[in-house]
């Protein structure tokens, strides 16, 4: 329960105590400023407080748009403010200065504005609520409350309240072909009571079982499996409709919505390979590079995202011939579609799955993320050359924890640091030549599971800590952790699949998804504004560079069959550090109450 107080003349027959009690509020009435700050300072430290005037009129979704959302410290609309926990001293503050007596008339008349203007010179983080066709407004006189009543019936709240759960930025797919009627699910689930979490587990629970369907090898199973991903796709349309829905927003919920996307699709990836394996197909090393090709493409986005997003002076002649294009309306999703988002992704490999074989499936998946990659990145990289921005030290940090650069490269990286010269492209080439030298040894020696490989895997090594020896604020820096992601997969996959033991590429299948789910949680804390996570752990997994170096000195030590077996166990015990160590931090943070996030940006 919230405490909102109720500070003004008061307004016979408003519905407006009712609301705020609908809305979870315990009403309490304040006559002045002092008695309002006395409220605030009685209010449980741990609720937030609302200051609403009496004769406020508008739409039940206003307010709570306004007093509900837990993303902002504070928040306001014409006639109604709140403040969370840490913003409440303010308000008490704001409240206890405000004189009474002659000449106060302009400062108490709305109060709820003077208190409001306050906050913004506090610099708090206070949120004004854009509302768009909602009404929010204090009316002053009988005639303009009649005019404000008369506004508020001719805006149906519920439907705009339907409109705004869905993502203003979404792909082709999800937009028209899940989103006219998952809207609705989301509408179901608050109205009994279901959480955005409980949604987003629902969701994983059924992509898991469609990764079992496909498992079974048949075709009945296959046809399910396709379904069951479909109905989980919507699962997870309808958990991120439902938060903005009921404005059920936490830093837990999105960081499982993004955590478990991945699970979902890798899982899936491995239910087809186990279905091919029962029909004698063996497509592991497909199912492998679907996994190494989609997790790269997702950190080149994070990359990019990441080095640009606070820059200043962030100008580009590429970005602003995108936006043109924006505008015009059929190439806005041309462009989206192209880019094979998770919609369109998982629809095209449900229906492959239903009436084709898992190998068509893969191949087709590779063909288009392939060719998705390789749009995205050189758009990217056209922006980047011919934008003029300088980088932050933020950004530089974010891209140097997205390296995951272990204990060997941070050697290297000092002993280089003094000696190194910077220039805009060493970075990205010194990442590049280290993911390439390594590749091409492992692709093209007739035995590359030998004592020269490791040879090589040091050289790679020294390579990648000359490539992060500078602070990354290059044009073309946010390259590193792509590269640096590629070259470790590829290698990981090359090794397994040249092994050509059995169980060889489901080791490395499962070796490739715990690192990866290492890498997509920096990610998630770096987004969160939790920061990266603890130097420790990126030791104890040794790094990028480490865990290559590892691997090789494993396939040139141990037969293939041991090999195999040293991969698996390597596969469990880093999947049990990360999945600890991450799981500990996401609950304790939100125990701690950190600050409630919503990802509204690109489909994944």
């Amino acid at each position: 329960m919230s405490t909102a107080i109720l500070t003004g003349p008061p307004v016979a027959g408003s519905p407006l105590e009712g609301d705020l009690r609908t809305l979870g509020f315990d009403v309490r009435t304040a006559s002045d400023p002092a008695s309002a700050a006395e409220l605030i300072a009685e209010a449980p430290a741990d609720e937030r407080v609302a200051v609403v005037d009496p004769r406020f009129v508008g739409h039940l979704h206003a307010l709570r748009l306004a007093l509900t959302d837990p993303r902002f410290p504070a928040a306001a609309v014409q006639g109604a403010l709140t403040a969370q926990p840490g913003a409440r001293a303010a308000l008490t503050r704001a409240a206890g200065k405000i004189p009474v007596g002659a000449g106060t008339a302009h400062l108490t008349d709305v109060l709820t504005e003077t208190l409001t203007d306050s906050l913004d010179r506090e610099d708090i983080g206070l949120q004004r609520i854009d509302l768009g066709s909602l009404v929010a407004t204090v009316p002053l006189t009988p005639a303009q409350r009649e005019d404000a009543q008369e506004s508020v019936a001719a805006v149906d709240d519920e439907a705009v309240r339907l409109r705004t759960a869905v993502k203003s930025r979404d792909g082709f797919f999800t937009t028209y072909c899940i989103s006219p009627y998952s809207r609705y699910l989301a509408r179901w689930c608050a109205r009994r009571g279901l959480t955005p979490n409980q949604v987003t587990t629902a969701s994983l629970l059924t992509a898991l079982i469609a990764a079992g369907c496909a498992a079974t090898g048949t075709r009945g199973g296959f046809i399910a499996a396709g379904f069951l991903l479909l109905f989980s796709f919507v699962l997870d349309c309808t958990d991120g409709q439902l938060a903005r829905y009921s404005l059920q927003y936490s830093t837990m919920g999105a960081w499982l919505d993004a955590t478990f996307d991945r699970a979902k699709e890798y899982a899936y990836y491995a239910g087809l390979a186990l279905g091919a394996a029962r029909g004698g197909d063996d497509v592991w090393a497909l199912a492998l590079g679907a996994m190494v090709l989609q997790t790269c493409r997702h950190v080149v986005d994070f990359s990019f995202n990441e080095a640009n997003h606070d820059a200043t002076a962030n100008t580009s002649p590429t970005a602003a011939l995108s936006d043109k294009l924006d505008s015009v309306g059929w190439t806005v999703w041309v462009r989206r579609m192209i880019v094979l988002p998770i919609g369109e992704r998982w629809a095209m490999i449900a229906v492959l799955t239903a009436v084709t074989t898992p190998r068509i499936v893969f191949y087709v998946l590779l063909i288009g993320c392939a060719l998705a990659a390789c749009y995205t990145t050189a758009g990217r990289v056209l922006r980047s050359l011919t934008r003029r921005a300088r980088r932050t030290d933020r950004a530089a940090q974010a891209l140097a924890d997205l390296a995951d650069s272990g204990p060997l490269a941070g050697l290297i990286a000092g002993a280089a640091r003094g000696r190194s010269r910077s220039g805009s492209f060493l970075a990205p080439v010194m990442a590049f030549l280290s993911a390439a030298v390594l590749l091409v040894w492992v692709i093209f020696q007739e035995d590359p599971a030998s004592w020269l490989t490791v040879g090589v895997a040091l050289c790679s090594a020294l390579l990648a800590g000359a490539a992060v020896a500078r602070p990354l604020k290059g044009v073309l820096d946010w390259l590193v952790p792509p590269l640096f992601r590629a070259g470790e997969y590829t290698t990981i996959l090359v090794l397994a699949a040249r092994a050509d033991v059995p169980g060889a590429l489901p080791a490395a299948f499962g070796l490739v998804a715990a690192v990866a789910y290492h890498h997509y949680d920096t990610v998630y804390r770096i987004r969160g504004g939790t920061g990266a996570p603890p130097r420790w752990l990126v030791r104890a997994t040794g790094g990028s560079e480490g865990r290559i170096l590892v691997v090789t000195v494993l396939a040139a030590l141990l037969p293939p069959s041991g090999f195999t077996i040293a991969l698996t166990a390597l596969a469990v015990v880093l999947a049990l550090l990360v999945l600890v160590e991450s799981i500990r931090f996401w609950v304790v943070a939100a125990q701690q109450g950190a600050p409630a996030v919503h990802d509204e940006g690109e489909p994944a």
